[in-house]
């Protein structure tokens, strides 16, 4: 009688006990879920977000080094441009 009431209890315990540990374990999944797919989420926006930075960056260089080179080709035809100069007539 006596190993008979210990093996009841050990089985109640043990169901009581896997019971939670299946509760808890669902719980987990579906925020672990939930948790991924909002760093997915989130790892997208920071994507796009780095992208248009990129993109900005790239404009604005470009646009510098253009400016800068029209610049250059100014400068270096006006320096052309003096030295090309027709020589006034000598004077009669």
């Amino acid at each position: 009688m006596q190993s008979l009431k210990r093996t009841l209890c050990s089985l109640t315990l043990l169901c009581a006990f896997s019971g939670i540990v299946f509760s808890q374990s669902d719980t987990q999944t579906q925020t672990s879920d939930q948790g991924a797919k909002s760093d997915v989420k989130e790892a997208g926006q920071a994507t796009g977000r780095a992208a248009k930075k990129t993109a900005r960056k790239t404009k604005r260089g470009a646009k510098k080094a253009t400016h800068a080179a029209a610049r250059k080709a100014r400068k270096g035809a006006g320096k052309v441009e003096d030295k090309t100069q027709t020589p006034p007539p000598p004077p009669q």
